[in-house]
């Protein structure tokens, strides 16, 4: 425990010597700033109603009319439907040519089976051709040597 008391009042006097050099001003007391929303309809709110000229930077924003809106609205769905259009036409394309790959794909799948079945009755046949020329071979040697 001896050696925990000095090392913090070590700290202490380390502390103290550090705050005596470097110290942060102290501020005064201050209001809290709160919310910087305030409502439209508190007394402290000063609404002006200015007026500009036409030279003015301000009032040269692109401000549209109703009539304006509404032909973007309409310019704008009728690139959407042409847009969609012109996907439907090329998933369209795209089914069509899985249709053709799929009966492609059918029909070499068809001849692939019959390979395999003309292959395996080729098989079949040499196997048996070969026991069969080997039986003969086998006895004809037999016959050989018994004369």
């Amino acid at each position: 425990m001896s050696s925990s008391s000095s090392t913090s009042s070590c700290l202490e006097n380390d502390a103290r010597s550090d705050s005596s050099k470097l110290q942060r001003p102290k501020l005064g007391s201050r209001k809290s700033s709160g919310t910087i929303i305030i409502p439209r309809d508190s007394p402290h709110v000063e609404l002006k109603e200015e007026e500009y000229d036409e030279s003015d930077a301000r009032t040269m924003s692109p401000r549209r009319s109703s009539e304006e809106i509404e032909k973007m609205g309409q310019e704008a769905r009728q690139a959407l439907i042409e847009q969609a259009k012109a996907l439907q036409a090329s998933l369209l394309e795209i089914v069509d040519r899985v249709e053709v790959v799929r009966s492609e794909h059918e029909k070499l799948e068809g001849g692939n089976k019959f390979l395999q079945s003309y292959i395996g009755e080729l098989m079949q046949t040499s196997k048996i051709t070969s026991s069969g020329a080997a039986k003969s071979k086998g006895k004809g040697k037999g016959r050989i040597g018994a004369k």
